[in-house]
């Protein structure tokens, strides 16, 4: 089951109601007792005005994290106690479900890039949470299921 904190909640679903109606993404750090919210800038929109045909999606329905964001993140857990305990992004007037372009991006080489992490889709209808999942790679599956959430 994944729990988190109050205030790591109202952080990450402010991120979400303020970036609508574009997908926001952000990843949660976590030393085992104290959560971190690192917001990502999602540079969606920049790379489909540039190449809309390689990038036919704007950010009302994609997220591309933006490399020094991932950059920076990777090196806080190399140099503090936090891991990576959740990636999370919005589905702006979609519902909380865990694409196939999710799971796709969450793998490398067909396993986990972030092994251990848990990844939180927010669903916002007209800037407002109306639902949140969490999925979690299963071994025996070899695939993303559903995981029980706790704080919303």
């Amino acid at each position: 089951m994944l729990t988190l904190q109050p205030e790591t909640l109202s952080e990450i679903y402010n991120h979400a109601t303020s970036e609508f109606p574009h997908e926001c993404c952000g990843a949660i750090l976590s030393d085992g007792t104290q959560e971190v919210v690192r917001r990502f800038r999602n540079i969606q929109n920049e790379l489909h005005q540039k190449d809309p045909d390689t990038y036919p999606r704007d950010a009302r329905t994609a997220y591309v994290i933006h490399s020094a964001d991932l950059f920076a993140m990777n090196k806080e857990t190399e140099t503090t106690n936090r891991q990576i305990k959740v990636l999370y992004h919005s589905h702006p007037n979609h519902e909380a479900y865990f694409s196939e372009k999710d799971k796709a991006d969450a793998l490398i080489w067909d396993r986990p890039t972030y092994p251990g992490a848990t990844y939180l889709v927010i669903s916002v209808y007209d800037a407002e949470i109306r639902d949140v999942r969490a999925f979690a790679y299963d071994e025996e599956a070899g695939d993303f299921i559903d995981v029980p959430f706790a704080g919303t």
